[in-house]
């Protein structure tokens, strides 16, 4: 980059969930921008091909098969990064799920599911890298949030209740480690068009409501995330901790009334 302010080159990065939707965006970008990326998910076919397809010109990431709702995977992932590349200097833990039920209709293996990855495998993994940054004294951690973070939708108890922790976790965890050089902070996505939220988003009513109440007039895409996730991994923002960054398009500005007009 012609700004070395903005500059990710050579940065150990790691991606959980980083093999679809927002995580391969944001993968792609560093690759693209010269950081030495890897990425997990939980299945190494979808692995592999992500790999094929994100590969820059002589800078090609590593994958690693991690289910961050088992912490041995945990583990033993963020170890073979460290002996493949000495450090890891910035972590970014996209790795969610979700079942849209009422509450009512929810059972204790769907809260079980969508906490376990959401906000246990998160705070795990935050963990288990924080421990080597705080060995190598330096870091930065960006945890995907979600609107959910600022206010639940509607039928996703336990999603919301997930984000809105991670929140919570995003602010303790940069309390504890900045003074030991690792910054931690929160990317928030609005609503974003991925693989996942297709069916969603088809239905004409949704697609509608959601872009009338985004003040920019349209949904995001993955690649909307990734300035703000090198922003948060450069030196750019290096007296920036603890903060949830909302990515939405304006949505949590304000309520947009159809007011008619005067």
């Amino acid at each position: 980059m012609s700004d070395s302010l903005f500059s990710v080159k050579e940065q150990v990065v790691f991606v959980s969930g980083g093999s679809r939707g927002i995580g391969r965006a944001i993968a792609a970008g560093f690759v693209e921008r010269g950081a030495k990326v890897i990425i997990t998910g939980r299945q190494r076919a979808t692995l592999d091909a992500t790999i094929a397809e994100i590969t820059a010109a002589n800078n090609k990431p590593s994958a690693i098969v991690c289910d961050v709702s088992n912490k041995l995977d945990i583990d033993r992932a963020v170890s073979q990064a460290v002996a493949d590349f000495g450090r890891i200097d910035t972590l970014i833990n996209v790795a969610g799920v979700n079942r849209r039920k009422p509450t009512m209709q929810i059972s204790e293996e769907d809260y079980d599911f969508v906490l376990d990855i959401n906000l246990k495998g998160a705070f795990l993994l935050s963990q288990a890298v924080g421990q080597q940054m705080l060995r190598q004294g330096s870091g930065c951690q960006i945890n995907i949030a979600s609107l959910n973070t600022d206010r639940p939708l509607k039928n996703i108890a336990p999603y919301a209740m997930s984000k809105a922790a991670l929140g919570h976790m995003t602010r303790s965890l940069a309390l504890e480690w900045g003074e030991h050089g690792v910054r931690v902070n929160a990317l928030a996505p609005g609503f974003i068009l991925t693989d996942l939220t297709e069916k969603l988003w088809s239905d004409k009513t949704m697609r509608q409501w959601g872009e009338i109440n985004t003040p920019l007039r349209r949904l995001g895409q993955p690649e909307d995330m990734i300035g703000t996730a090198i922003f948060l991994a450069s030196e750019a923002s290096k007296f920036l901790t603890g903060q949830i960054i909302y990515v939405d398009g304006g949505f949590t500005a304000g309520w947009n009334w159809p007011i008619p007009q005067q």
